[in-house]
């Protein structure tokens, strides 16, 4: 069932998202060769409770962390470590927060340094066809036009797209109905209606789409152990178009 949201909670919605959203400004200018993703963890924490949220993700089904920090070959879920990052590494950020019981939900992926151009061409693919999907959330669209513009725009790109792993619904809980694939044939699935609040979160990879779980039973892994990279914004349907929740 989906919950389609008011416009008192989609403020609410909106206010998590910018906590969010502001946090995640800060960690992007911190990443740099040395840094590790257990001191930007720390930093979110403290930040998303300054500002009057909760982080999203620390207790979430035992998570034990704020942030989910992913690097190179690691998808999504990665739990921060104080594993310095270096030069030429991809660091894919996840954060959430909770205010007033409505959570907002988003992720980036930054270059450490300077990095090869087909890592920049990933990156910009993934945030590129994360709008394509955006661009589809309109009332009257199908739910799968969105999975269908992210994956057309990824693969004629070359790059493949995580399968089993999907966006999904947000509100009072982190993870709502609908589902969001990434891929699928347009014209299908619920039609959208205003109300209806979705996170987007394309999964790219260099090589293959397989993924598989390290013994740390969080951190999703590319099987080639290629390259990936992650976007997401949470964003509402309106009358008037998609409204992103998740700025600054």
């Amino acid at each position: 069932m989906i919950n389609l949201k008011s416009k008192d909670e989609i403020d609410l919605m909106r206010e998590a998202g910018r906590i969010a959203a502001l946090c995640l400004e800060e960690l992007k200018a911190q990443i740099c060769e040395g840094k590790t993703p257990l001191e930007l963890d720390r930093f979110a924490e403290e930040y998303i409770r300054k500002h009057g949220g909760t982080p999203s993700f620390k207790g979430y089904m035992g998570y034990p962390a704020s942030l989910c920090v992913s690097v190179n070959e690691e998808v999504v879920h990665g739990i921060p470590s104080s594993r310095p990052f270096r030069e030429g590494d991809l660091v894919s950020i996840d954060i959430g927060a909770i205010f007033k019981e409505f959570h907002g939900d988003m992720a980036v992926t930054v270059p450490v340094g300077k990095i090869p151009a087909d890592k920049e061409k990933l990156v910009r693919v993934t945030e590129e066809a994360l709008y394509k999907g955006i661009e589809m959330a309109r009332v009257g669209n199908y739910l799968s036009d969105i999975s269908h513009a992210v994956q057309k725009h990824a693969e004629k790109n070359g790059f493949s797209v995580v399968r089993e792993l999907v966006g999904h619904g947000v509100g009072r809980r982190l993870h709502e109905e609908p589902q969001v694939p990434n891929y699928g044939k347009p014209g299908e699935g619920p039609i959208l209606e205003e109300g209806i609040v979705i996170a987007i979160e394309p999964m790219l990879n260099m090589g293959k789409a397989d993924v598989k779980v390290r013994n740390d039973k969080w951190t999703v892994v590319t099987v080639d152990m290629m390259p990936s990279a992650h976007f997401e914004h949470t964003l509402a349907i309106t009358k008037n178009g998609p409204v992103i929740l998740t700025k600054p």
